[in-house]
């Protein structure tokens, strides 16, 4: 890339806040947040008073180490996008590619160095790790393994190791149900990026039916969280039914716009179809909230779909 295409990657840089929004992926920005509160409070049953700063933290940490993750992949994909996406913020020129490179490195040290303070501030090495090894996984596949066949793993990788983050702060080691936590989303989020990933033109039916069967497959490795889980809420204990229903609901309900695409591949329904799913996120964590915490935390993880939809009506999160 030489000459203007450096600087704008299209016809002229600048504009309102909107291609920011777009350019963050807004609506996006918010399950990232989920990913922390089901975390966090997953490894906090008896949250106290002194916890809530930890969380902001690592709430804020997230969301900079993603939004800084996703500017850098357009910033890296701008020549691709002026082909298959010109609507995109940097192909079309309302940003630069100059200030969009900015920003991204700038939110991703940002957020590291969020991870590192409380590693400080709790006396604990973890937060620092975990964040270290996320920034380093989001640029190893915005830059390197994007386009390979190891892209969508790696996109899996980053949410477990977000999940992760927010169990940094966790008293004692992690036992089995927090890596089943982490494989899980990963698995799912696994599968929605390889559905995701012809999303611009038409896609392959084989590979969607594929890749279906993996985000599938992810809902349905949270089966034994309730059992794995040393004290889950009385309503587990007493109706563990409930938990196979609600994870029955949400796998039905992403199947069938994952069936909608599969039988009619276009564009159209693909993107519709992975917008759900990456919405979904949200119910899953808070999900995951509702094993230790019961409704009223899992209620407010889910309210967190209330801005998300919102921003959607800015900026596309796919």
């Amino acid at each position: 890339m030489t000459g203007p295409e450096r600087q704008t990657c299209g016809v002229a840089p600048g504009g309102p806040l909107r291609p920011w929004l777009e350019l963050v992926r807004a609506p996006n920005l918010l399950t990232a947040l989920a990913d922390i509160a089901a975390g966090f409070l997953f490894t906090h049953p008896a949250l106290a008073r002194q916890d809530l700063p930890w969380f902001v933290l690592l709430a804020a940490a997230s969301v900079l180490l993603y939004a800084g993750g996703v500017v850098l992949n357009d910033v890296f994909d701008c020549r691709t996008d002026r082909r298959e996406r010109p609507q995109r913020p940097l192909p079309s020129g309302r940003i630069s590619i100059r200030a969009a490179a900015r920003l991204g490195w700038g939110l991703l040290a940002a957020g590291l160095a969020l991870g590192w303070a409380v590693a400080g501030g709790t006396a604990a090495l973890r937060p620092a790790l975990v964040a270290t090894g996320l920034a380093a996984m989001i640029v190893a596949y915005d830059r390197l393994i994007k386009r390979t066949p190891l892209g969508p793993l790696a996109m899996g990788a980053c949410r477990s190791l977000n999940l992760l983050l927010g169990m940094s702060t966790a008293a004692g080691p992690w036992g089995a149900e927090h890596g089943l936590i982490a494989v899980a989303i990963g698995v799912y989020v696994t599968g929605v990026t390889w559905f995701a990933r012809s999303e611009a033109a038409s896609s392959r039916q084989g590979q969607l039916m594929l890749a279906a069967v993996v985000v599938l497959a992810g809902i349905a490795l949270l089966e034994p969280l309730p059992r794995w889980t040393a004290d889950p809420v009385a309503l587990l204990r007493a109706e563990p039914i409930r938990w196979i229903l609600l994870l029955a609901t949400v796998a039905g309900l992403v199947g069938i716009r994952l069936c909608r695409a599969i039988v009619d591949p276009s564009p159209r329904f693909v993107q519709a179809a992975v917008r759900h799913c990456i919405f979904s996120l949200i119910v899953l964590d808070a999900a995951i909230a509702f094993v230790t915490q019961g409704l009223l935390p899992a209620a407010l993880v889910i309210l967190l779909l209330v801005p998300a939809t919102f921003l959607a009506r800015y900026a596309a999160s796919t």
